[in-house]
């Protein structure tokens, strides 16, 4: 346990001389005394606390107030709140309040221990959940896309470089990475950033309709068309339009889509007038569009229009170092808008979030803390706030060792090549997560190294059916 400040507050001397005598003797605890709560403000004033241990019933100001002075003052000082038997209701109330504990009197020490000892982790975890909250807010927040990786710096570096000019961008990722948050940031770090962002997935309404919806139409165009209508490059005109799933999209829209690029005008269906248009275009994929175009599902020619500055966007699970940060980043949301006072995520809940393999990547990581968020009834998420998916982690390892018949250092083995698999190969956050001595997964991999073959080369050849 690191060594705390306490600050013991009570107006009877032998109560507060007791605890602070008690608790020095551990000398894991630096401990000073106030008799009332006008003297333990003056030394919070003064003086850096983790915890105030005060007496519920004090004259003058007591405990609440004090409670409530201590939260506008300094609102990360833990409080436990000391009570007779017959004020446990009051103390319940002042939890509410932002206490983070109570005790009965007398004061039991063994219980008085396991109360401080669960603060200073609540402090901890405060202390953990401030310092990831800066580093969002402060270093490693663009756009409300969250990273400090390498990979993620990258982008941000594209992002910036790209946005001031019109070049034409593909954005290449999986499910869930932020595809439309870096289109949004790119167009909000340009010149048209006072100008509409409209973003539109191709595979999300039938292809036959995705033609008029990008380039409207006229009245009396098809069945249905009962008046004229603008398309979305229309209404982009001056900003950016966003063409998710851009894969999708038949042949017929594909030539379509490459005059817009090319000639910076539109055809609207059932019309052979053309309209000029001013529109920067981002476009999405989480497909290998290169291989499409060599399979012939995906025009060669646009391909090339729309490769002009692409951005890949990696895997959550290539940037586990990012988890913290986002796991945060989301807690902080979705407690306000739950309006739960919860404080952090524990250490047991977070290992689970950086040995998942997320294959929603981002998306799924929200959704989590959102549902967790849901779930909690304490001021930390804990592993049951989580499902089950999340909590069996890499148990196919261990499902496919018992088919196998595989010895139990072969499932380690398998077990560490995976996690050093998925954070890349990053020793460092690979023995966090293992809990391990980063030389250990280096004296792993040395014995792991396969041994060269001796050459072949002297040994006489046999054929066929000789010996």
């Amino acid at each position: 346990m690191e060594s705390m400040n306490l600050l013991v507050v009570d107006d009877e001397a032998p109560i507060r001389e007791m605890i602070k005598k008690g608790l020095s003797q551990m000398g894991e605890f630096h401990v000073e005394i106030a008799q009332n709560g006008e003297e333990a403000i003056e030394k919070i004033e003064k003086d850096i606390f983790d915890l105030v241990l005060t007496d519920l019933k004090m004259p003058g100001m007591d405990g609440l107030e004090l409670l409530k002075n201590i939260k506008a003052l300094r609102p990360e000082v833990l409080v436990i709140l000391m009570t007779a038997f017959g004020s446990i209701e009051t103390a319940v109330e002042a939890m509410k309040m932002g206490a983070n504990d109570y005790i009965t009197k007398p004061i039991n020490f063994h219980d008085l221990l396991l109360r401080i000892s669960k603060a200073q982790k609540e402090n901890l975890l405060v202390k953990e959940n401030q310092l990831l909250r800066m580093e969002v807010r402060k270093r490693f927040e663009f756009n409300n896309i969250i990273g400090k990786s390498k990979k993620m710096q990258e982008i941000f570096s594209l992002i910036e470089k790209v946005a001031p000019g019109n070049s034409t961008v593909i954005i290449y990722g999986g499910s869930g990475t932020g595809k439309e948050l870096v289109a949004k940031a790119i167009h909000y770090h340009s010149p048209r950033a006072d100008r509409p962002f409209i973003p539109f997935n191709c595979g999300a309404i039938p292809e036959t309709l995705v033609e008029s919806e990008l380039f409207g139409h006229t009245k009396g165009a098809f069945t249905g068309a009962v008046q004229a209508k603008r398309g979305l490059f229309e209404e982009a005109n001056g900003g950016t339009l966003f063409l998710d799933e851009i894969s999708t999209i038949l042949p017929s829209v594909q030539v379509k889509l490459l005059r817009v690029l090319q000639e910076k005008e539109l055809m609207k269906v059932g019309s052979t007038e053309r309209t000029k248009i001013d529109v920067r275009m981002i476009a999405a994929t989480n497909e290998n569009l290169e291989r499409n175009m060599r399979m012939g599902k995906f025009r060669e020619d646009l391909f090339y229009r729309l490769h002009v500055f692409p951005i890949s966007l990696p895997d959550l699970k290539d940037r586990r170092e990012d988890i913290p940060l986002l796991a945060y980043h989301f807690l902080d949301r979705y407690s306000k808008e739950a309006k739960k006072g919860i404080k952090g995520i524990s250490k047991e809940a977070m290992k689970l979030l950086m040995e998942y393999h997320w294959p929603g990547n981002v998306r799924e990581l929200e959704n989590m803390i959102e549902r967790a968020v849901i779930m909690t009834d304490q001021d930390q998420l804990v592993p049951n706030d989580f499902p089950k998916d999340l909590k069996e982690g890499f148990s196919e390892i261990i499902k496919r060792g018992v088919k196998d018949r595989k010895s139990l250092n072969d499932i380690k083995s398998e077990y560490i090549k995976e996690i050093l698999k998925e954070v890349s190969g990053n020793k460092r956050m690979a023995s966090d997560i293992l809990k391990v001595n980063p030389r250990t997964l280096y004296r792993f991999e040395k014995k792991a190294a396969p041994i060269e073959s001796p050459s072949l080369d002297h040994l006489p050849s046999y054929s066929k059916g000789k010996k």
